[in-house]
């Protein structure tokens, strides 16, 4: 079978930088995690836009952060695009289960390879029990932060094919309750392969056939072009964080230029968003699991159709 084009990279459209000065993180230790942040960091500051929006001083700061990046991309119209990205690592799979309890060394050396271990199945890893318990704890911080803090839902949602990004996106975003006069945006999630981990070698990361998705998350739209089997996942070889920041720039490119919404979510991997940190310019971090963090990324139009 032909592989799709999706996968390679285009011809750019948009040049990409992560916008500084808007959210703060506060990374645990050496490693630099990075958990959910309370009202996802947003900082609490005065915005140019304020005179006119909130003359006076009545607005919370999502609703005044909310109009201003309306007017970034007012102002900015033909020049270039702003978009605010929720991005969700999946909760715990078995296979962060089994190199937790055999260690890294050992799961790279022999697990990682493996589809299982006759008690843990890993092959396009499902969520634990401790991975389900993290997807609902984002359900609870959804609900709480769109209701109190009026913290603006996703108005699109993207997810890997990966089963556990399946599950975390689903269990995340299903059934919010909004207040009355607070719009719901519908959960219409779309499956997009550029969001997967980065590819070949381990088996937790070859997907499952799109027979598999369409049957078990029924709610999940296809993108154009996406295709059965996994054509992609190879026993041998590595991608690279630069091959895989150029699959996640191309990935941009497709949603800045095909969706027009500003608020949008990703249901990705933690290698995934360091490709997206390495092809955006924004320091690093490493977020724990079955947790998010947010990227306002403007994107530059450098060809203009």
């Amino acid at each position: 079978m032909e592989a799709s084009p999706q996968l390679e990279t285009m011809a750019p459209k948009f040049q990409f930088t992560a916008v500084p000065g808007y959210f703060k993180m506060e990374p645990r230790g050496s490693n630099l995690e990075v958990s959910t942040m309370p009202g996802m960091g947003l900082i609490n500051q005065s915005y140019p836009t304020d005179h006119v929006y909130d003359p006076n001083g009545s607005k919370l700061p999502w609703e005044r952060f909310v109009d201003l990046l309306a007017d970034m991309n007012q102002r900015d119209q033909g020049r270039a695009v702003y978009k605010l990205i929720y991005v969700t690592r999946h909760g715990q799979g078995f296979h962060n289960a089994k190199e937790a309890k055999v260690g890294s060394a050992e799961w790279n050396s022999k697990w990682a390879t493996l589809d299982g271990d006759g008690e843990w199945t890993w092959f396009d890893s499902l969520l634990t029990v401790t991975g389900i318990q993290q997807a609902y704890s984002m359900n609870a911080f959804w609900q709480d932060a769109a209701t109190t803090l009026k913290l603006p839902l996703p108005r699109s949602y993207y997810s890997s094919p990966l089963a556990r990004c399946l599950q975390t996106c689903r269990l995340s975003f299903s059934g919010i309750m909004l207040p009355p006069g607070q719009e719901k945006p519908p959960f219409k999630p779309i499956v997009k392969e550029l969001l997967r981990e980065r590819l070949h070698v381990h088996t937790c990361d070859r997907r499952r056939d799109a027979s598999f998705i369409r049957e078990n998350f029924p709610e999940f739209e296809f993108e154009e072009g996406f295709i059965d089997e996994d054509v992609y996942w190879k026993p041998e070889g590595r991608e690279t964080l630069e091959e895989h920041a150029a699959r996640v720039t191309t990935l941009l490119q497709d949603v800045f230029e095909h969706d027009k919404e500003q608020i949008i979510s990703f249901s990705t991997h933690s290698g995934t968003i360091a490709a997206m940190i390495e092809a955006t310019g924004h320091r690093p971090f490493f977020v724990e699991p079955g947790n998010a963090v947010p990227f306002l990324i403007k994107g530059e139009i450098v060809h203009p159709n």
